[in-house]
C-alpha cells in the first residue's frame, strides 16, 4: 500500500486544470466540530506535526496560495513550504480595503506577494505596501463589497498561475464554495472540539440547487489527524 502522503501528492498533482481557469484546492485543518479559529476569533493551532508537514508538501504543488486579510491579521502566516524541499507557491493575499500591515511576515518569508484590493482602496497604502516588495493589484468588486472571485482567478491566469491553494479563512473558502469554483478539497479533521469559528458558513443553493459534493473520497491518518480528500463533483469549468 502506498504512503497515505505519497498518494495525496500523486492524485493531486495528476489533476487536470479545467480549461478556462486555475485549478483551485481548498485546504485547512479543523476541529472535530468544524472550527478553524478559536471562540471570538483567536488564533487556534490545530495541525499535529505530520499533518503539517503533509500541507507544506500541498503547498510545494501549487504555484500560488490564497488567503484572505482576516487569516493574516490574526495568524500572521509565513505560507511557505519551509518543513519540505519544495519551492515556495507565490502569496496571494485578498485585502478589499489593502489592510495588510506592513510587518507582516508573508512580505519577507518567501516569494513576494501580489495583494488583490478593489478599486477604491487607499493610494497610500499601495504605495507603502509596494515599497516593502508586494504587488498591488485592483479587482471589481461585487454589489456585497466582497472581490469577484472570477477575476481574482483571471489576475492569476495572467501571472502564469495554473494550480492556486486556497487556505482560508472561511468567508473565502465559503464563496469559492458557493461560486462553485472549487476543484479539490483537502481537510485536516484534528481530534478536539473547540466551539469556535466554523470552517465554512452558509452554502447558497439559489444558483446551483445543489450542494457540493466530493467524488471518490479518502481518508489517512496523519499522525493524530484525519486527513480527508477528493475532488468536487459541483466544480465549474
Amino acid at each position: 500500500m502506498p504512503d497515505a502522503l505519497e498518494e495525496l501528492s500523486d492524485w493531486l498533482s495528476g489533476a487536470p486544470r479545467p480549461p478556462t481557469r486555475p485549478l483551485v484546492t481548498v485546504s485547512y485543518a479543523q476541529s472535530l466540530d468544524g472550527s478553524i479559529a478559536a471562540p471570538g476569533g483567536g488564533t487556534l493551532r490545530l495541525s499535529g506535526p505530520q499533518s503539517r508537514r503533509m500541507t507544506h508538501v500541498l503547498r510545494s504543488l501549487h504555484d500560488s496560495i490564497m488567503v484572505g486579510i482576516g487569516t493574516v491579521l490574526a495568524d500572521d502566516p509565513q505560507l511557505t513550504v519551509r518543513e519540505v524541499e519544495g519551492e515556495n507557491p507565490r502569496p496571494f493575499i485578498v485585502d478589499t480595503h489593502l489592510r495588510t500591515p506592513v510587518s507582516a511576515r508573508v512580505l519577507s518569508s518567501g516569494k513576494p506577494p501580489v495583494i488583490a484590493a478593489a478599486e477604491s482602496a487607499d493610494a497610500s497604502a499601495q504605495v507603502a505596501l509596494e515599497e516593502v516588495g508586494a504587488e498591488v493589484v485592483r479587482v471589481p468588486a461585487s454589489p456585497d463589497g466582497w472581490l469577484q472571485l472570477t477575476s481574482l482567478l483571471s489576475r492569476l491566469e495572467s501571472l502564469g498561475v495554473t494550480r492556486l491553494m486556497v487556505e482560508g479563512g472561511a468567508r473565502l473558502v465559503t464563496s469559492f464554495l458557493n461560486a462553485r469554483l472549487v476543484d479539490r478539497v483537502v481537510i485536516t479533521v484534528c481530534p478536539c472540539l473547540v466551539g469556535g469559528l466554523k470552517a465554512v458558513g452558509i452554502i447558497d443553493l439559489t444558483q446551483f440547487g445543489h450542494y457540493p459534493r466530493l467524488v471518490n473520497p479518502h481518508s489517512a491518518c496523519f499522525g493524530e489527524d484525519i486527513v480527508i480528500w477528493g475532488g468536487v463533483e459541483s466544480a465549474s469549468r
